[in-house]
C-alpha cells in the first residue's frame, strides 16, 4: 500500500476523524497511487493516521475512511458498512407508511461518495467518487443480497464526477431490471409517482419528508401557495390536510405533469388546485401585480450557494425571493422557507430572512426551525453534512 505523508502541523482534522483531507495538506506521496486506491496516510515521523480514497485530481486529496491499522480496506468492510448502513434505516421503514427513503448518505454513513435511495422495490445510485467507483461491484452485489430489489439504477450526477476526474457515468440499468416510467412509492401514508430515469437528482427528494408532514398541519382551511413545487410534496400533504385550496408553482414541465398524476393517484380534489409552469420569481412577481395573497407559502429551492464562495450571490438571492412571499401573505401568514445550500448555515439563514422581512415592511417571528431527517445523518465529525435547514415564520 502506498504512503501518504501528511504536512506538520496538519494533524488536529485528522485525529478528530474529519473524512477529508485537502491536497495542500499532504508533503508528499511515496509512489504512484492511481485515483481511487486506497493509502495509508502517516505523520511527518511515520505515525500511522488513517487510510484512505486517493484522488491527485480533486481538492479532496484523501477521503479517509478508516482510523484502526489493524483493519483492512477490503470487500468485506465495504460489505459491513453497506450493511450497518441499511439496517439503521429499518425502523423507518417498518409501519409501512413510508416505503421510499435514503439508505446511504456518504460520508454521513463512511462510504464518501456514495449516495443510495430506496423507492419501493427498486434502488438508486449516486457514484461520485473514484473510489467508489473501484469498488461499486461488490457494493452492489450486497445491496442485492440485503434487499433483493428488482432493480438498481444509476443516477451519478456528470458535474459531480468531474470533481474526481471520472467519465461521464453510462447511466441506466446496473443490476436486475429497468424500472418502470413511474414507480409508486409512499411517505406517510402519501403516494408519489417517482420517474427513477428521468427525475431530478435520484428521483425524489425525500429529504423533506418530516417537514412536509410538519408544515401539512398548519394548512387546514388556508390558501396555500407551494414554490418549486416539483412533483407535490408539500402540495399533496397541504390537500390531503384540508388546505382550501393550493397553488403549485415549478418551471419543469415533466414535475408539473407529475404532480397533477399524483393528485388522481392519492384521490385528492382537483378542483382547489392550480399548477403553473413558470419561473418562481417571475411568477410571484405577477402574483404581486395580481394582487393575490396566500395564508401559507411554502419556498424550497435549489440549491443558491455551491460553495462558500458563491455565498453572497445566494444571501441576495435568497433575501429577493423571501422578501416578495413576505408580500404575498396575508398578515399572521406562515412562510416555510429553506435553503439546501450547505455553504448557508442557520445563523446565516436567519439573518437573510431578518433582511428580507426589513426590505418587506414586516415583522418575522421564527416559530420552528426544520432540519434534514434521521435518513440523511449529520456525522459529529463531518458536520459539512448538514446542508438543509429550514424556518417556519409568522409574517405579521
Amino acid at each position: 500500500m502506498i504512503d501518504v505523508i501528511l504536512k506538520k502541523g496538519k494533524e488536529k482534522a485528522v485525529m478528530q476523524r474529519h473524512p477529508w483531507l485537502f491536497s495542500g495538506a499532504i508533503d508528499k506521496v511515496k509512489g504512484k497511487p492511481a485515483n481511487g486506491d486506497v493509502v495509508r496516510l502517516l505523520s511527518t515521523d511515520g505515525k500511522f493516521m488513517a487510510y484512505g480514497f486517493y484522488n491527485d485530481q480533486s481538492r479532496v486529496a484523501l477521503r479517509l475512511l478508516e482510523w484502526n491499522e489493524d483493519v483492512a480496506i477490503d470487500g468485506d468492510w465495504f460489505r459491513k458498512k453497506v450493511a450497518v448502513a441499511v439496517a439503521s434505516r429499518a425502523e423507518l421503514l417498518s409501519d409501512g407508511s413510508t416505503n421510499t427513503c435514503r439508505l446511504i448518505f456518504s460520508e454521513a454513513d463512511y462510504l464518501p461518495g456514495l449516495i443510495v435511495d430506496k423507492y419501493a422495490d427498486y434502488l438508486s445510485l449516486q457514484i461520485l467518487t473514484s473510489g467508489i467507483e473501484n469498488n461499486k461491484a461488490v457494493i452492489i452485489d450486497e445491496l442485492e443480497k440485503l434487499l433483493q430489489p428488482k432493480g438498481i439504477f444509476d443516477k451519478s450526477d456528470a458535474s459531480s464526477r468531474e470533481h474526481e476526474g471520472l467519465g461521464a457515468s453510462n447511466g441506466g440499468v446496473l443490476a436486475g431490471a429497468h424500472p418502470p416510467e413511474i414507480v409508486e412509492v409512499k411517505e406517510n401514508n402519501v403516494v408519489y409517482g417517482i420517474n427513477i430515469a428521468e427525475g431530478q437528482k435520484s428521483g425524489f427528494y425525500c429529504d423533506q419528508r418530516d417537514n412536509r408532514h410538519i408544515v401539512a398541519a398548519h394548512t387546514k382551511g388556508k390558501k396555500v401557495l407551494d414554490c418549486f413545487c416539483y412533483t407535490g410534496g408539500f402540495t399533496l400533504n397541504s390537500l390531503k390536510q384540508g388546505a382550501v385550496s393550493v397553488t403549485s408553482v415549478d418551471s419543469s414541465a415533466l414535475a408539473i405533469e407529475t404532480l397533477k398524476q399524483n393528485i388522481e393517484l392519492n384521490g385528492l380534489n382537483a378542483d382547489i388546485h392550480r399548477a403553473f409552469q413558470s419561473d418562481v420569481n417571475k411568477q410571484l412577481r405577477k402574483f404581486k401585480e395580481d394582487g393575490e395573497t396566500f395564508d401559507l407559502i411554502v419556498l424550497d429551492p435549489p440549491k443558491y450557494a455551491p460553495s462558500r464562495s458563491a455565498l453572497d450571490r445566494a444571501a441576495r438571492a435568497y433575501k429577493d425571493l423571501n422578501r416578495i412571499a413576505m408580500l404575498l401573505l396575508n398578515k399572521g401568514g406562515l412562510l416555510a422557507t429553506y435553503s439546501c445550500s450547505g455553504a448557508m448555515d442557520i445563523d446565516n439563514f436567519k439573518q437573510v430572512l431578518a433582511w428580507a422581512a426589513l426590505d418587506a415592511g414586516k415583522e418575522v417571528q421564527f416559530i420552528y426551525q426544520f432540519c434534514q431527517p434521521e435518513d440523511h445523518p449529520v456525522r459529529a465529525s463531518f458536520p459539512e453534512g448538514e446542508y438543509l435547514k429550514g424556518l417556519l415564520c409568522r409574517v405579521l
